[in-house]
């Protein structure tokens, strides 16, 4: 029986929310070069898989924290998966924003989040931890206790690791890096000689360079 990651890890191939290309890396705002890209708004196109992410997020919340009272997306590409999950759950939604807005109120958290509040942070993808983190510093900054984040997909990175270990955030993801690899070597998306080189590039994405 083929476990959640697996499972998603394909989904996400077949959609091409998530690309691979070895022979022709992409290049990240960040400027760095990457064989890898994932955009899970894709999946919002796609109702079955969308379905099946909200459920599992859903499903993970209610299996690992006690006593939730509110979900936050962190903008933008959580939103959306936020607010399918807090209407399953039938818990508040806020969402929060990289920056504070620059008119009106200011809001970096929009939405009514109450002081004392329990939350769940949900996230599209984890990279570097750093968006991350800041949205749970929101969260914290307004009074309220963040009791774990859920993610569709983390890229492993042992900086972010190391990230949400100093913050103290409980952190759990649908599927990882590893997963995907291992899926698109199955399906033949890659090759085995390839692994290598994906591998390698996980280990210091912002110092690794093409060959």
């Amino acid at each position: 029986m083929k476990t959640l990651e697996q499972i998603l890890s394909q989904k996400l191939l077949q959609i091409k929310a998530i690309k691979l290309q070895p022979a022709n890396p992409f290049t990240w705002a960040s400027g760095w070069k990457s064989h890898i890209y994932c955009d899970n708004r894709k999946t919002l196109s796609y109702p079955t898989i969308r379905n099946f992410i909200k459920l599992e997020l859903a499903r993970t919340i209610i299996e690992k924290y006690d006593n939730v009272t509110a979900i936050a997306g962190v903008a933008t590409g959580a939103i959306a998966q936020g607010a399918m999950v807090a209407e399953e759950l039938n818990l508040p939604f806020v969402y929060i924003r990289a920056t504070p807005k620059d008119h009106g109120l200011e809001n970096l958290i929009e939405g009514d989040l109450k002081p004392g509040a329990r939350v769940v942070v949900i996230e599209d993808l984890i990279s570097t931890g750093g968006s991350s983190l800041k949205a749970v510093e929101a969260v914290r900054n307004a009074g309220c206790h963040v009791v774990g984040m859920v993610a569709i997909f983390t890229y492993g990175f042992p900086v972010a690791e190391e990230k949400f270990k100093e913050a103290k955030v409980d952190l759990t993801t649908l599927c990882n890096y590893d997963s995907v690899l291992d899926e698109a070597l199955k399906i033949d998306y890659i090759d085995e000689s390839e692994i290598k080189t994906l591998q390698e590039w996980r280990k210091n994405p912002s110092l690794w360079s093409p060959k």
